[in-house]
């Protein structure tokens, strides 16, 4: 089997889909850029890479991330068909947090995304102010 990219520049894919003029709702890239949107998304799903985790163990892993956010981006991840939620009877009733086998395709995204800019780029400036009172 041929790989799809052979005998077109790489990261253009020989599919219909690339073939576009406007972003689709069907491109891949797209696809996958949905699923990662939001801030602290890549940290949850860093924390689910490794293993199942309940909401307090995301909440003490991620102590600056509020529970409203959390629990926004748990069920984005779970619409998206990255993340699986169980929930465990018993009192208190426990939610264990797990990836699903494409949750688990991210990761070497998350690894191409964190080599793309270390190797790349430096961290944005700060914006400069030309306001500045005396």
């Amino acid at each position: 089997m041929t790989h799809q990219t052979v005998g077109h520049p790489p990261g253009l894919p020989d599919d219909p889909r690339a073939h576009v003029t406007e972003p689709t709702p069907s491109c891949p890239v797209e696809i996958t850029l949905e699923a990662l949107r939001g801030r602290w998304t890549t940290l949850v799903i860093r924390e689910l890479l490794q293993g199942e985790r309940t909401y307090t163990d995301l909440r003490q892993a991620l102590p600056a991330l509020s529970d409203k956010v959390l629990s926004d981006r748990l069920a984005h991840l779970a619409r998206s068909n990255v993340v699986h939620r169980e929930r465990h009877p018993g009192w208190p009733p426990r939610t264990h947090y797990t990836l699903t086998p494409q949750g688990h395709r991210l990761a070497p995204v998350l690894q191409a995304l964190w080599d793309w800019a270390s190797d790349n780029h430096q961290p944005p400036n700060p914006p400069h102010r030309t306001d500045q009172r005396t």
